[in-house]
């Protein structure tokens, strides 16, 4: 018979910030061991783990919002350690995939927290590690999951010493990203095989590190992003984020047959290839910092296993353990929070040791994945040889209700608000057919699509352009 008096206990497998989040979520409901396989670093550095690190991410709106329900007062601790929050799209030049520029509208409440990666998850770190209910395993790997297909009893690790034994727990969560060995270890424990679907754009991304160029460090510049249009393929894009400590993320994209290199004199010269000249023209006097990083791993990936029709009490599989996207649409740490957040909800309410609480919180860590994963794959499926299988007629009607809505709120404030919504992950996509966006799309008035970006002059000047 249960103890009542006993408090439960929890693993979380996976210290990026997936894990941080899930941790901080279960901590009120559980005694929680955080099973990592790397060393943290001291402050804001890079860790091997997390190799994407390296290139430009943001957090949308929805993420902001659920960083401080999840850590209150966590966004203002990035911003005064030099993050920016940045309002979309007063503070942004933004070219849409179907070549649309959109007008700097101020008249949304949309913020974005900027800064760069190591930051990010330095702040983030500091709040959550020092957590007494937290013990913390590091340079441990999970090898398998213990129990059977009714109940998961706890993960076998090995240790720096390259010792095994195994933490029993109540619950395990995976939070291991892309390489998650979720779908082995259940069909380890006899249940059927996860259903999978990628989802390929073919998509190189490759960054480097400048100096903010002319006076562009002592005034807050705009986030200045040119997407790939999926029509022309390859797709090229890239963005330009300014960061902390003066520095600009510059990123580039391209698809399969129009991809970056590691070149460090290619790069500007591919910048300036882009569907707008405007990101290799803003760089090409700017000062390089380091070399060039390249990733290739950016397959839309989705496991499903809220559809498995039996899953075992005790684990939950979260984050990038899902579903992992095309980074170009920047929506995986704003789904990692609202995971974590629909977590905690579920666990105010049910204990973590009641029957069917593994199938609750695996439900509603889905939903926010699951959204994300939507607005991801209905631009990408429309590149050639990006899935096996053709984009599922809805994914197409979607896209390209989506291509008007772009276009719509590119030039109309409140249909920008509409837009904003559902890509920020605020609202659900249901959000694009209100009439804040069918009465613009429909009957206007609409103002003229712009011809070139809006960078103002005096911006222009600044970076000494």
């Amino acid at each position: 018979m249960p103890d009542p008096t006993r408090r439960p206990t929890a693993v979380v497998i996976g210290g990026s910030v997936s894990g941080l989040f899930a941790a901080t979520a279960l901590l009120d409901h559980a005694d929680v061991t955080l099973v990592e396989r790397d060393q943290f670093p001291e402050g804001p550095a890079p860790r091997r783990g997390v190799p994407q690190a390296r290139h430009a991410h943001l957090v949308w709106y929805g993420g902001v919002v659920a960083f401080d329900q999840l850590l209150p007062g966590l966004v203002e601790q990035v911003v005064t350690r030099g993050a920016r929050l940045v309002h979309i799209m007063g503070d942004m030049v933004s070219r849409a995939p179907n070549e649309v520029w959109f007008r700097r509208f101020t008249s949304t409440h949309h913020r974005n927290l900027v800064c760069s990666r190591d930051l990010l998850d330095s702040v983030i770190r500091d709040r959550v590690l020092p957590d007494a209910r937290l013990t913390v395993r590091q340079r441990s790997t999970a090898l398998s999951l213990t129990g059977d297909s009714n109940r998961v009893t706890g993960v076998r690790i090995r240790t720096e010493g390259h010792q095994e034994e195994v933490l029993t727990a109540d619950l395990v969560i995976d939070a291991t990203g892309r390489g998650s060995q979720a779908p082995r270890w259940l069909d380890d424990l006899g249940l059927p095989r996860v259903t999978e679907r990628e989802v390929n754009a073919g998509v190189t991304y490759a960054t480097r590190l400048y100096h903010a160029p002319g006076t562009t460090v002592d005034t807050p510049f705009p986030l200045v992003n040119v997407q790939a249009n999926p029509a022309k393929a390859p797709g090229r894009g890239g963005i330009i984020l300014p960061v902390e400590d003066g520095r600009w993320i510059v990123t580039l994209s391209g698809t399969r047959g129009g991809e970056p290199t590691r070149d460090p004199d290619a790069f500007t010269d591919f910048a300036l290839t882009l569907g707008d000249p405007v990101i290799g023209e803003l760089i090409k006097d700017a000062e390089p910092i380091g070399d060039v990083s390249i990733t290739r791993s950016t397959a839309n990936q989705r496991r499903y296993y809220e559809k498995m029709r039996c899953w075992p009490d005790g684990f939950t599989v979260i984050g990038d353990a899902i579903a992992g996207y095309n980074p170009v649409y920047g929506h995986g740490i704003t789904a990692a929070a609202q995971s974590a957040l629909a977590i905690g909800t579920v666990l105010r309410t049910t204990s973590v040791t009641a029957p069917g609480t593994g199938r609750r919180l695996q439900h509603a860590a889905t939903r926010p994945v699951a959204a994300a994963w939507d607005l991801a794959v209905g631009q990408d499926a429309r590149y050639p040889g990006a899935s096996g299988a053709s984009p599922a007629w809805i994914e197409r009607m979607l896209a390209r209700f989506v291509d008007q809505a772009v276009a719509t709120g590119a030039r109309n404030p409140r249909a920008l608000g509409a837009l904003l919504d559902v890509m920020s992950m605020e609202k659900p996509a249901t959000r694009l057919f209100s009439p804040d966006m069918l009465i613009p799309m429909l009957f206007g008035p609409k103002k003229p699509h712009l011809q070139a970006p809006p960078l103002a002059e005096s911006e222009r000047k600044n970076a000494t352009l």
